[in-house]
């Protein structure tokens, strides 16, 4: 499972939480109104992920995972796409959508797991094991995608791994949490680029354990991507791991009137907006991505003003990465 090409790279440029507070406190209602009419003039959709504030997912034309903001940015009539999300959705957006305005409201939004691996250390990882196919996490950027051969969702990646043929050597990157599920699920084995997301990697069993003496009658909502999640299993075997639609569809089936949701904090806000009728309590008030949440009302109505900032990517590696990722909304 280990690889010697795993750069070590910190999540580097993070923004003060006391500062985005402080940022959300200038938006109001004149704000709404004016991304409102701002929208309708220029024909923008605004995409949000599970992860944004609360704020932004309220005046989001669509919000969901990965997998379906990209399915909704390739159906979008839309002649404008503003991600609220980090950088590598607005480059998904992008690839599939080349002849529209993909705007991402602060190029600062990127993601700690994308930047585990490179092109280069994926070309190389790609040398070392002749005839693999690579799977990659859709957290990843575009020329990485364009080294891949399917792109996949953590709502999809069993479905993804289950379709390759059995006998094909398989490298799975970059999340470590995620494959070693998909290894649980599919019996399969796979060599394996050991990235993780440090928000997620950063849950731990203590803070399950603390919320579950709190909540002793919630059930476990609980993300592939965390850290923890193979030292609970051991605890609860049976306990299943959910993507984040797989935790809106779960809550929405449960018998259970509380859930602990373990993955970040921003998922609670979907969760109570789709399921309104239970409790959802968050796993850890830390678990927060400060990438995701630099995406403000302000900066969404700056780039709606503007059209800025805009997110390309060059044809050659937009053409590449465009193949891994209609197999992976195709396989859904």
């Amino acid at each position: 499972m280990s690889n010697p090409y795993h750069p070590v790279v910190p999540p580097a440029q993070t923004p003060n939480r006391d500062l985005l507070q402080l940022e959300v406190m200038g938006d109001d209602q004149a704000t709404i109104d004016e991304i409102n009419q701002l929208r309708k003039e220029k024909n923008a959709v605004i995409l949000a992920h599970n992860y944004q504030r609360p704020e932004v997912q309220a005046i989001a034309d669509y919000v969901g995972d990965s997998l379906g903001l990209s399915r909704q940015a390739a159906a979008t009539a839309a002649d404008v796409i503003v991600f609220a999300g980090v950088h590598f959705m607005a480059e998904t957006a992008a690839i599939l959508n080349p002849d529209k305005t993909v705007l991402l409201p602060d190029l600062r939004a990127g993601c700690s797991l994308a930047d585990t691996i490179t092109a280069q250390a994926l070309r190389t990882w790609k040398e070392n094991h002749p005839g693999g196919l690579v799977v990659t996490y859709v957290n990843t950027t575009a020329d990485v995608k364009a080294e891949s051969d399917y792109c996949c969702t953590s709502g999809n990646a069993v479905a993804v791994v289950e379709s390759l043929p059995k006998d094909a050597p398989v490298l799975f990157a970059p999340d470590r949490f995620l494959a070693a599920h998909v290894m649980r699920h599919t019996g399969r084995h796979m060599d394996v680029w050991q990235g993780a997301c440090h928000v997620h990697e950063a849950i731990r069993p203590e803070d399950i354990a603390h919320q579950q003496r709190q909540y002793p009658d919630a059930e476990l909502l609980i993300h592939p991507e965390c850290g923890c999640s193979s030292k609970i299993l051991a605890l609860y075997p049976e306990l299943e791991l959910y993507s984040t639609e797989g935790m809106v569809h779960r809550a929405q089936q449960s018998s259970a009137d509380q859930f602990i949701v373990v993955t970040e904090t921003g998922m609670v806000t979907r969760l109570q907006h789709d399921v309104p009728d239970k409790e959802f309590i968050p796993v850890s008030r830390t678990a927060c991505c400060e990438y995701m949440k630099m995406i403000t009302l302000t900066n969404i109505l700056h780039s709606l003003r503007t059209l800025t900032p805009r997110v390309t990517v060059p044809e050659d590696i937009r053409v590449r990465a465009l193949r891994p990722i209609k197999r992976m909304v195709k396989l859904g």
